[in-house]
């Protein structure tokens, strides 16, 4: 299991550094002068070129890359533009938030789809079948970004219900955490179904049932149990995913966490930030991954993690 581990960290290291100069040489590429934007547009020249020369900015790009590059091996990320704080503590002081709504919309996405997915497999080709595969290809036409607005317009504005946006307590949270559950159970809801009929066709299945136990036990002790594997596989990277795309949900929302944070780096031309988000995002991605890798042995004995 070490050695497993350590090896895909190893395979990660050039993963990690390809998105670092991806991101910094994208974020040099698109038009715009961050000095600008922060001095504003009647600030003299002296003034442009003094914050130029203390941010750094007068240096020849390679010159930049290898100077950042060298912090990150160190740890340091640099300095926000924007925040003039440590790029790590303002995106630390973020995370949580994503990692919270994350969470949460993984639960929403597994309390909708495994029990969706288990009733249209054990129902096969029933109008509870179809009533389900009809639910899956709403949940997957309608985008984040169509789905929240209508939320906050029915339970917000006309029901009064829950809030509006922010983060606060545990109302604050159902909204975006469907919106951003919503799409990826109807995912879920059809590898489910797909897999645990997949298990249900096999022979240790039919023996079960040939020995008189219930359909609930095939199904549950079975089944399903077997079919984890691809189920675990699809939420690993499901909830790799909905760290990495809360961008749109938590700026509709105004939740305060890395999506949003990266938005207003982009728009700031808030290089090191921006740049700080995207790694401490590809570096979830890559944990979630091996964490998923690790549960496997934990559900199926047959995986042997050499």
């Amino acid at each position: 299991m070490i050695r497993y581990i350590s090896l895909r960290l190893l395979f990660a290291i050039p993963a990690l550094w390809l998105i670092v100069t991806m991101v910094f040489m994208l974020a040099h590429i698109v038009p715009g002068d961050p000095v600008q934007q922060m001095l504003g547009e009647g600030a003299r020249a002296e003034d442009l070129q003094q914050l130029r020369h203390s941010l750094g900015l007068d240096v020849p790009v390679l010159a930049q890359y290898r100077h950042y590059l060298a912090g990150v091996v160190r740890g340091d990320l640099g300095e926000s533009f924007r925040f003039q704080e440590p790029v790590t503590r303002v995106v630390l002081s973020h995370y949580p938030a994503t990692l919270e709504l994350s969470i949460f919309a993984l639960l929403v996405c597994a309390a909708i789809g495994i029990p969706a997915g288990l009733l249209a497999a054990e129902r096969r080709g029933t109008a509870t079948d179809r009533a389900v595969g009809f639910f899956t290809l709403l949940g997957l036409s309608v985008p984040n970004f169509a789905l929240g607005p209508v939320l906050i317009l029915v339970f917000s504005v006309i029901l009064g219900w829950l809030p509006v946006s922010g983060r606060g307590g545990p109302s604050h949270l159902i909204l975006p955490a469907i919106t951003l559950g919503a799409a990826l159970a109807a995912i879920l809801t059809r590898m489910v179904r797909i897999s645990v009929i997949e298990e249900l066709s096999s022979d240790y299945v039919r023996t079960a049932r040939a020995k008189g136990l219930s359909p609930s036990a095939v199904l549950f002790r079975h089944a399903f149990r077997n079919a984890l594997i691809p189920i675990l596989t699809i939420l690993g990277l499901q909830f790799g995913t909905l760290l990495a795309g809360t961008i749109v949900t938590e700026t509709i929302f105004s939740w305060p966490g890395i999506g949003r944070l990266t938005v207003q780096a982009i728009g700031a031309r808030d290089y090191p930030l921006l740049q700080g988000c995207i790694i401490l995002i590809a570096v979830s991605y890559v944990f979630v991954n091996l964490l998923t890798d690790a549960v496997y042995a934990l559900v199926d004995p047959r995986v042997r993690l050499q």
